[in-house]
């Protein structure tokens, strides 16, 4: 909804109605004017945090500037902080030649993973791996770019053995989470954490009994605090930028963690699976 402006410049817009808006608008508004390049990579719960205003505040002031929520409105703002070609990639430049793009992309790609890497908590991580070695279920979530890590777990932990789902749309995400139970598991995939339909899956997901797990970028999101358990990924990509690109490989990376441990509680079962699935599709090569 960043057009709703018609061109306005958003600070210039903020700047002409600050006058008439009230102490706690005005809070919001002083953030916004003082710290445009950092407002773009923050979640509303790590803005509210941050500006001591709460959430509900920061979104009707969003509304009253024109857009349908802060994310219109953190778009609308990067068009006019960033250059436009980081919204490509961050570290790119016009005058990059496309080997130069690689070595790029490349490096960011590897920092990503190592960075995550370091981040990933060894205690949690062997709990969610207990969880999902017994689970008697285990569903996949995922939206947009995210549903694509989702149905790659799925392809993945069908190995298993285990009963698994991957879920696209936001109805199946939420009819899914209605139907689990105890001893079965929900995992929820969004590089920002505030998809409104995975969050939502999640937090039915855990109403019901089942074990929980988030997989995102960022701390405070509203995802994060629907999961028994988070795995956090870290990335320089920007929050407003609808095309995660180093998050994504490193969301498969996880999944592949996972998976991989999983396979290794359950060996006998997933060797076995293994070797029906290699007999199976003998018949589909040359």
């Amino acid at each position: 909804m960043a057009s709703e402006l018609n061109g306005q410049n958003v600070i210039v817009k903020i700047k002409a109605i600050h006058s008439s808006l009230s102490s706690k608008e005005k809070a919001v508004a002083d953030y916004i004017m003082n710290n445009p390049q950092e407002i773009i990579h923050l979640s509303i719960t790590e803005f509210s945090e941050y500006s001591s205003v709460a959430e509900a505040t920061i979104f009707r002031f969003c509304k009253r500037l024109g857009f349908r929520g802060y994310q219109a409105f953190k778009i609308a703002l990067a068009s006019e902080v960033v250059e436009p070609i980081k919204n490509i990639h961050e570290e790119i430049k016009e005058e990059d030649d496309v080997h130069t793009l690689a070595e790029k992309v490349f490096a960011g790609h590897i920092e990503a993973i190592k960075d995550t890497l370091n981040l990933l908590d060894a205690k949690m991580l062997e709990e969610i791996v207990e969880i999902l070695s017994k689970a008697s279920r285990i569903d996949f979530y995922g939206s947009g770019g995210s549903s694509a890590i989702a149905l790659d777990a799925y392809h993945k932990f069908l190995r298993t053995g285990i009963n698994c789902n991957a879920h696209s749309d936001g109805h199946q995400q939420i009819i899914s989470a209605a139907l689990l139970v105890p001893g079965q598991a929900a995992i929820g995939i969004s590089h920002s954490g505030s998809n409104k339909d995975v969050t939502e899956a999640l937090r039915i997901a855990k109403a019901n009994g089942a074990a929980t797990i988030a997989i995102t970028n960022h701390y405070k999101s509203p995802l994060s605090k629907e999961a028994d358990f988070v795995l956090y990924t870290t990335s320089r990509e920007t929050f407003f930028r609808s095309e995660a690109l180093a998050s994504r490989l490193v969301q498969l990376s996880l999944i592949d963690v996972l998976h991989v441990a999983v396979s290794v509680r359950k060996q006998e079962e997933t060797l076995g699976n293994l070797q029906k699935i290699r007999e199976a599709i003998a018949i589909k090569r040359y």
